[in-house]
């Protein structure tokens, strides 16, 4: 499994709003309608995604730091 923290480039400690503003600048870089036809952008959107949602909620991301 990959390392959701790695993903976005921020550190465990990182708060809400950080993870937040990170999470915008890379969609926003990798949004396949920014990539048409670059599939690894694609793959890529899809992990930060992801790693947003686990990390963006507490109870999420209270699980996933165990």
């Amino acid at each position: 499994m990959e390392n959701y923290y790695d993903i976005l480039g921020v550190s465990k400690n990182a708060t809400a709003e950080e993870l937040k503003k990170v999470y915008r600048k890379l969609a926003k870089k990798y949004h396949p309608d920014a990539n048409v036809g670059n599939s690894k952008a694609e793959e890529m959107f899809k992990k930060v995604s992801k790693a947003y949602e686990v990390l963006s909620d507490e109870t999420s991301r209270a699980k996933y730091d165990r």
